[in-house]
């Protein structure tokens, strides 16, 4: 069993912490004095308390390295997570962006009405000008 741990000891990644790997193997540890199925419903149904006592032990042994574990999972799941501030950063460079590009627009089309407004002026003062020739 000491090989069979220490060979997968080596098997984990380096990047996963050594707390995950003691969870892991407290589960295994709680495990293996488990038994069948059927052994334990003896042990239920047997008459000798010590029985149903590491019956008990055992379950909540059990219980307590999946909790654990479930909990080291939950702390995974928050790291990668990006951060509150990380998001909002995000955002608000989208958001900059956005108006950025808005704010080009906006400009390119005052620049446009600016060409119209002359071009109509222009066309304003031929008319006049024909006007007061005839």
């Amino acid at each position: 069993m000491a090989e069979r741990q220490q060979h997968e000891a080596h098997q984990y990644p380096e990047s996963q912490s050594p707390d995950m790997i003691s969870c892991v193997m407290a589960l295994e540890a709680a495990l293996l004095p488990c038994l069948p199925a059927r052994e334990l419903q003896a042990m239920d149904r047997s008459p000798h308390p010590s029985h149903q006592i590491d019956v008990e032990r055992d379950a909540r042994d059990f219980m307590e390295a999946a909790k654990k574990l479930q909990l080291h999972f939950i702390g995974l799941q928050r790291d990668d997570q990006p951060k509150r501030a990380d998001t909002l950063r995000k955002k608000i460079a989208k958001m900059e962006e956005e108006l950025k590009v808005k704010t080009e627009l906006i400009n390119k089309q005052e620049r446009l009405i600016q060409g119209w407004r002359a071009e109509l002026n222009q066309q304003l003062e031929q008319h006049n000008v024909e006007l007061e020739r005839v």
